[in-house]
């Protein structure tokens, strides 16, 4: 083949000059060593790896003995205050001791067992990656030659939605609860935003689909539909010394379009974040470095007797598998007898047979199932038709059915109840009859 040939056919294929991590900027971690002794969130043990920004560092921690997990830490070394874990790479699934993070040269992050089993990475290989930074904004970035992020961690939080972090729709990115402090698995709360709303959602193994128990429905008229949510928080401009800590929502991937204020502080609360927690509150939570005892504050609950969103009621697990709630407390438990004293012990009854004939209803007035304050239910139904659905189905508990609407609620989970003052709101909860 002729040069002249040769330059022709090469001249069909764009020329890509892959872009190599320069030796001394890649690096590899190893899980191994003393463990830190300061005090951190779910009481674990950890170690730190040479990356910090304060207030953030990256670390190995654990709850159990030789699981690890991957992640990033809020709080100063030099504050006797609780530390606590912002983001995690590897949640729910483990590595153990001696295993490795690398970073090479070809741009791919890499968590692996020490056995070499790869438990997560980036999958960023040979894609432009010159970098990576972990920001002081707790955002850790795998970027470019030009500084454009090829990934980040603000991308795919995991309980924890920092300042200036994004939670995008249509499943883009979400929070989702810790399972228990113990397990960092998933839990059973997820916090989604949808094409009109932002929505909390209760997922049961009992249940074929989520329960929906909080949503936040802007009221600004958009052009479109949501496409983000944007924890921002900044300086008051009329109050001094107050800071707006704002739900900030986009319209299809713009700019900021309209925002809740969620809390007004008066100091500096630039190093916050939101969390799902273990039992599916939203809670905010604000560092304030400079003081070393006492450095966090809860600064918004969204379910509390002091909220003007909701009260603990509405929280799903709230009065544990089997519960009435009044004035956020737990008040007593629906049994085959009636209504006695609530205790951790009270639950659904197991019932012999999924027979129409083996089991009745006992009527609960002015009550509500915290599906029922968010979403619309069934119908308008007869209530016999309610009944008769719940009687059909052998994994439904009871039904909720109110009068006036003819909306009928099917439960296949009970949990929580709460007593509202309505009378025309009804509960039916199945109990086996007597032998």
């Amino acid at each position: 083949m002729s040069l002249l040939s040769l330059l022709c056919f090469l001249s069909l294929f764009p020329f890509i000059a892959t872009a190599v991590v320069p030796s001394s900027a890649t690096f590899k971690y190893v899980n191994e060593g003393e463990h830190g002794p300061y005090i951190n969130e779910y009481g674990g043990d950890y170690r730190c790896l040479r990356v910090f920004t304060s207030p953030f560092q990256l670390c190995f921690y654990n709850t159990t003995r030789n699981t690890y997990t991957l992640a990033i830490r809020m709080g100063t070394r030099r504050s006797v205050s609780m530390r606590r874990w912002v983001w995690e790479a590897n949640r729910g699934n483990p590595v153990r001791e001696n295993a490795t993070l690398t970073f090479g040269t070809d741009g791919n992050l890499v968590l692996a067992d020490a056995d070499g089993r790869i438990a997560w990475q980036t999958n960023t290989a040979n894609k432009g990656v010159v970098g990576f930074r972990l920001l002081p904004t707790g955002n850790m970035v795998l970027h470019d030659s030009q500084g454009k992020f090829i990934w980040q961690s603000f991308d795919s939080p995991t309980d924890i939605l920092l300042v200036g972090q994004s939670i995008r729709a249509g499943g883009v990115s979400k929070l989702v609860s810790r399972a228990s402090a113990e397990d960092n698995s998933n839990g059973p709360y997820s916090l989604v935003l949808e094409g009109n709303r932002l929505a909390m959602y209760y997922k049961s193994k009992n249940s074929p689909t989520p329960y929906l128990y909080f949503k936040l429905e802007p009221y600004i008229h958009w052009k479109g539909t949501l496409a983000f949510v944007t924890l921002s928080i900044t300086p008051d401009t009329f109050e001094r010394y107050a800071y707006d800590m704002q739900l900030d929502f986009g319209v299809n991937g713009s700019t900021r379009e309209g925002g809740y204020l969620i809390a007004r502080p008066k100091y500096n609360s630039t190093l916050s974040f939101i969390r799902l927690g273990i039992d599916g509150n939203l809670k905010l939570y604000t560092y304030y470095d400079h003081v070393d005892y006492n450095a966090w504050e809860e600064t918004f609950t969204l379910f509390s007797r002091d909220s003007n969103w909701e009260t603990e009621c509405q929280l799903p697990s709230r009065c544990g598998s089997l519960g009435l709630c009044e004035d956020n407390q737990c008040v007593a438990c629906p049994t085959a007898n009636g209504l006695t004293g609530w205790s951790k012990g009270c639950q659904p009854v197991k019932l012999p047979s999924c027979n129409p004939n083996s089991f009745h209803y006992n009527k609960l007035e002015g009550v509500d199932h915290f599906m029922s304050t968010h979403t619309s239910g069934a119908g308008p139904v007869k209530e016999i038709d309610c009944l008769k659905k719940c009687s059909s189905d052998c994994k439904c508990l009871g039904y909720f059915y109110h009068t006036l609407s003819s909306k009928c609620w099917v439960a296949y989970d009970l949990m929580t109840l709460t007593k509202v003052s309505n009378s025309t709101h009804l509960g039916y909860i199945k109990f086996p009859n007597k032998s």
